[in-house]
């Protein structure tokens, strides 16, 4: 499986950016994928995750009524809708997936990665 990540950009705080993983190579649909991001000196953190059997959805605290995770199983697409941003959603964003069911908020879990894609928000 190979995901590739993009979307970031530049945006001022306020302003939105939708991010985009597709994966090509083996898929199915008992599996999860997860948006992870790390910021400059800080540790890699979850930001969200979806499974792509049932669509169960979950969001970092962070993030909450800001972002969206969605997926577009014909597309073999997962998407991250980012609303409001801020300041302190700069980071570097990746994409992951596993096999299996769970969305781990944890990024050991996952066996494939994007190769992340930059989100700056500043004025």
């Amino acid at each position: 499986v190979q995901l590739q990540a993009y979307g970031g950009g530049l945006v001022q705080p306020g302003g939105s950016l939708r991010l985009s993983c597709v994966a090509s190579g083996r898929t199915s649909n008992d599996a999860a994928s997860g948006w992870f991001r790390q910021a400059p000196g800080k540790e890699r953190e979850f930001v969200a995750g979806i499974r792509w059997s049932g669509g169960n959805r979950y969001y970092a605290d962070s993030v909450k009524g800001r972002f969206t995770i969605s997926k577009d199983s014909a597309k073999n697409t997962v998407y991250l809708q980012m609303n409001s941003l801020k300041p302190e959603d700069t980071a570097v964003y990746y994409c992951a997936l596993r096999w299996g069911l769970t969305v781990h908020s944890t990024g050991d879990w996952y066996s494939y990665w994007g190769q992340g894609t930059h989100v700056t928000v500043s004025s």
